[in-house]
C-alpha cells in the first residue's frame, strides 16, 4: 500500500510493550492512509485518536475497526484520564498520536500526548514525515524533564528541524 503511493518506511520500530507514538508532522489527510499503511505493512496493532466529529456515518465502524478513538475535545480533561486507564488495563498498549491536533500549521503542539506520557509513565516515540525522501521514519524515543514547556518546545523543534509533511507549508 505504501509503495503504491511512492512511500517507503525507514528507521527500527521500537520494542516496547507500551508507547506513545507521535505522528508528526500531520499535514494533510493522506497522514492517515500512510499510518494504516504502516500498520498493516508491519502488522502493528495500535489504537489512534481523532476528533469525534469525524466519527460519523458510514465512516464511524471503519475507523474504529482500524484502531480509531473518537475524542471529545471539548472534555479533554477527562481524556489524560481514560487514555491512562486504557494503559493500565493493557499489558501491550500502543497509541498514535497527532501532536499537532490540527492539519493547518501551528506554532506550538497541544499538550496532551505531554499529560499522557507524565500520567503513564508510557514513553514517547516519534515517527515523523520525511516527504522530500517520501520516507515514513521510525525515529527516537524523547527523552522528558517534566517541564511540559520545555518538553513540548524541544518535541516541536526536534521534528522542524528533522521533518516536513506532504503540504510542507503547513509544517
Amino acid at each position: 500500500m505504501l509503495r503504491s503511493v511512492g512511500m517507503k518506511l525507514g528507521g527500527t520500530v521500537p520494542d516496547v510493550p507500551k508507547v506513545i507514538l507521535l505522528g508528526t508532522p500531520h499535514t494533510s489527510n493522506w497522514d492517515l492512509i500512510l499510518a494504516m499503511g504502516m500498520r498493516f505493512a508491519l502488522g502493528l496493532e495500535y489504537k489512534w485518536m481523532m476528533k469525534k466529529e469525524a466519527f460519523f456515518f458510514p465512516m464511524a465502524g471503519t475507523f474504529k475497526a482500524m484502531g480509531g478513538i473518537p475524542i471529545d475535545r471539548k472534555a479533554a480533561k477527562d481524556v489524560v484520564g481514560q487514555i491512562a486507564d486504557w494503559f493500565d488495563a493493557n499489558e501491550k498498549a500502543w497509541i498514535g498520536i497527532t501532536p499537532a491536533g490540527t492539519r493547518t500549521k501551528v506554532e506550538s503542539y497541544k499538550k496532551g500526548y505531554l499529560r499522557i506520557a507524565y500520567a503513564t509513565g508510557v514513553p514517547i516515540f516519534v515517527v515523523g514525515v520525511n516527504s522530500e525522501t517520501k520516507t515514513l521514519v521510525f525515529d527516537q524515543f524523547i527523552d522528558l524533564t517534566g517541564d511540559i514547556d520545555v518538553d513540548n518546545a524541544r518535541v516541536r523543534d526536534f521534528v522542524r528541524s528533522h521533518y516536513t509533511g506532504l503540504k510542507p507549508e503547513n509544517s
